[in-house]
């Protein structure tokens, strides 16, 4: 894990946070996208699952050594550590779409649970940085990692010329 307690807003192309994630393999296959495009994940504590699983370590495969993560003890000490004006939410209870997002460097892509998504606390589905993918009506839901895949990728096209 690495580590710096300096403020961070654009010190990484991004910034992937998971609430509290509850599919250890699911947070393993999102870290190795955030290496595979710079970014940095952020867990927000409790997770569901111990970090030395070997299910996430399977997911990660052998890039998780070079992810750069952190665990954080709140949302609270997220919220001191990022720049909140910076927080996109995803939910598919957001009324804007990932489309009319206007992305960049060092922004903040925010997840919730897997069974529950983001707490009404945190999550406002009118709030303009909270988007969704478009799907149609006959799927429930899209696999978080499979999310997070997206948004990054989205978000590294806005933001880079490759």
């Amino acid at each position: 894990m690495m580590s710096d307690s300096s403020p961070l807003a654009a010190t990484q192309p991004a910034h992937v946070v998971l609430y509290q994630p509850e599919i250890p393999q699911n947070t393993g296959n999102i870290g190795r996208t955030c290496v595979a495009v710079g970014a940095k994940l952020w867990i927000v504590e409790p997770a569901s699952f111990q970090f030395d699983e070997k299910r996430v370590r399977r997911a990660g495969l052998d890039y998780w050594q070079y992810l750069d993560w952190e665990p954080v003890p709140s949302w609270e000490v997220l919220c001191q550590r990022l720049d909140p004006e910076r927080f996109f939410f995803f939910s598919k209870f957001a009324r804007r779409t990932i489309w009319e997002a206007d992305f960049q460097l060092g922004d903040v892509l925010v997840f919730g649970r897997e069974t529950s998504g983001l707490p009404a606390s945190i999550l406002k589905p009118d709030d303009p940085r909270s988007l969704r993918l478009p799907m149609r009506e006959q799927v429930r839901s899209l696999n978080l990692s499979v999310t997070a895949g997206i948004a990054l990728y989205e978000h590294q096209r806005q933001t880079t010329n490759g």
